[in-house]
């Protein structure tokens, strides 16, 4: 229970906005349970004064003014009093509407207000999260936590807390007026509802704990689903190509299946705790009928005042059944809630230093220090010993066979990654003591894999400086070899270019990506493959685009294509992840080298 207190407390942090709204909700709550509770303390023995004309009886000794209300009503013909009390009905039960209505109200807006501000607080730390925090995740992982994950806490806050709440209060509210009235009644009808009735909650708990593992489960293969979804929807054509639709049909129906076998574990326990909640409802009732019944037979006791204790004890065993139900809601939403703290709680890798420095430009050079870098333990290190540096202005380019750490050093740079030993300086400053933001504005990157916004093809090319106006957005798309295809497409630079650019072609992919470097205009260029997406011609011009972009910049140019390195001030060949030959293509052509193989291999020579 204390560990089970503790998670929902966590749980309740998520509204922790809205405290004002709750608190107003359950005041409004509390006057509907007080007008509920006196609806059913007066209705009952009135109904059955009016109705059968005798007196209501109420065993023991009453108070005094209690006492003089009862003298009353059983003075009052019963004609006379009917109208009366119809009015007095219809007016409580409208005020107790008014203010359910607004109990009601409050609890959807901290519902709605909570899934808002979690997705807000989820997408927040997304954008703070390291570039390894994402090698670990999937794609669609990461939506079901920011979609099912957090509609399911809503219930959990918004219906299940004004149930905790509401019902909770009934309860006090019923079991109060059942031990008063009991008590005046005979003392073995307290024994019966106060040891039989708090056994209900023994098969809840147990059932929770279940619903809480199954809730796991589902929630998992949830986000299973969205990722197999995320990935066939993005590689559509890859499918396609393979004529693999009835594979990828097949995978999902599998986890598909597994989603509904788990979510049914969980369901048949969810509904198992109303019947049992209600089974020993009725035990209790049934007991108490046959233990009272002689006595309203006798006469000694008004079948108004046992019906009213009755009323009590059925507006116990409602409430009660809920707040079973709430249990096991809560247990849903406190697995939902453990998944978004696995993502609020992650820390980041790249942490910005306290007093972190900002830099306006590269002044002199960028220098890699005995660098080593592994993406984890386990698969050992991808850059070894690096020691390397760069002049400002200078052009350099890495070169290679795949998977010899070329993109991954480079993307040490922009502290995309930070490395196990070692250090990156610019300008004699590790890149560790810089902001992070200053760093990066410094640095255009334009990559092989070409990233697009769903967006129109000026706010794209803008992304990089959203102040830009318009004359530099088309003279960035002109020097990018772009503005032809621009002018011609639909709607020019306002055309919506779809999911990832999925209505551009790959070479006008790249050029927009190209676009978008030259009007960000960084002193610090980093191209990766940027070229490998185009067509012989539009590749040359966009070369010599490069070439005049990259003068009085410092570039690093990362190819396979070793046609698009040639003019690079110095070329890093890197073997195993270490340095294994620099120079010009010139003194790297002359003798027996790696880049020489390489070379000949590519052009035949």
């Amino acid at each position: 229970m204390k560990t089970y207190l503790k998670e929902y407390f966590r749980l309740l942090k998520f509204a922790r906005s809205y405290v004002g709204f709750l608190v107003l909700a359950a005041v409004c709550m509390g006057i509907s349970t007080i007008f509920e509770g006196v609806t059913f303390t007066s209705l009952a023995p009135i109904i059955d004064r009016i109705f059968t004309n005798k007196d209501i009886v109420i065993p023991g000794e009453v108070p005094l003014f209690l006492q003089n209300i009862v003298n009353r009503l059983n003075a009052v013909e019963p004609i006379s009093f009917l109208k009366y009390i119809l009015g007095f009905v219809v007016i409580l039960f409208f005020l107790k509407g008014v203010f359910f209505y607004i109990q009601e109200y409050l609890m959807n807006v901290i519902g709605q207000g909570v899934v808002k501000l979690v997705r807000n607080d989820l997408y927040k730390k997304f954008q703070q999260l390291s570039m390894d925090f994402y090698g670990k995740k999937r794609t669609g992982e990461l939506m079901s936590r920011v979609t099912n994950d957090v509609s399911v806490i809503t219930n959990g806050i918004s219906y299940a807390l004004k149930d905790l709440i509401f019902e909770s209060m009934k309860v006090i509210v019923f079991a109060v007026l059942a031990l008063w009235l009991g008590f005046k009644i005979s003392w073995i009808l307290l024994i019966v509802v106060f040891v039989l009735f708090p056994a209900i909650m023994i098969p809840v708990a147990k059932l929770g704990k279940k619903i809480k593992k199954y809730s796991v489960e589902v929630q998992m293969k949830m986000a299973d689903l969205n990722s197999h979804m995320a990935e066939t929807i993005q590689g559509a054509h890859i499918v396609k190509a393979f004529c693999r639709e009835d594979y990828e049909i097949e995978r999902f129906a599998k986890i598909n299946h597994q989603y509904y076998r788990f979510n049914l574990k969980a369901i048949r326990r969810i509904i198992a705790v109303s019947p049992i909640t209600e089974l020993i409802g009725v035990v209790g009732v049934v007991s108490i009928i046959s233990l009272i019944a002689p006595q309203i037979i006798s006469g000694r006791l008004s079948f108004g005042v046992f019906a009213a204790f009755i009323g009590f004890l059925v507006n116990m065993i409602r409430p009660m059944k809920k707040l079973s139900n709430v249990y096991a809601i809560n247990q849903r939403a406190l697995a939902a809630s453990s998944r978004i703290y696995d993502i609020l709680d992650e820390t980041p890798q790249i942490k910005e230093a306290q007093g972190a420095v900002k830099i306006e430009g590269l002044k002199d050079n960028i220098r890699f220090e005995n660098v080593w870098f592994a993406y984890n333990k386990e698969d050992g290190f991808v850059l070894q010993d690096i020691n390397l540096e760069i002049k400002k202005g200078e052009t350099i380019a890495f070169v290679g066979h795949s998977g010899v750490g070329k993109t991954t050093l480079a993307g040490l740079i922009p502290r995309f990654y930070d490395p196990q030993k070692g250090r990156v300086l610019i300008d004699g400053v590790d890149i560790k003591e810089l902001n992070i933001n200053s760093l990066r504005s410094l640095i255009s990157i334009v990559s092989q894999d070409t990233i697009l916004f769903n967006a129109t093809i000026r706010d794209n090319i803008a992304y990089g400086r959203l102040d830009a106006s318009e004359s530099e957005i088309i003279e960035a798309a002109k020097k990018a070899n772009a503005y032809e295809f621009i002018v011609n497409t639909p709607d020019k630079f306002n055309t919506v270019i779809g999911d990832r650019g999925f209505r551009l072609s790959g070479g006008e992919k790249q050029r927009l990506a190209i676009a978008r470097a030259v009007l960000k205009n960084s002193p610090i260029l980093i191209l990766d493959e940027a070229t490998s997406s185009l067509d012989s011609v539009t590749e040359k011009l966009i070369k010599e685009a490069f070439f005049t972009l990259m003068e009085g910049k410092t570039a690093f140019v990362i190819a396979h294509r070793l046609s698009t390195v040639q003019k690079a001030d110095r070329i890093v060949v890197l073997k195993k992840g270490q340095i294994a030959e620099i120079g010009s293509h010139s003194d790297l052509i002359s003798d027996d080298t790696l880049y020489k193989k390489l070379y000949s291999l590519q052009f035949n020579v």
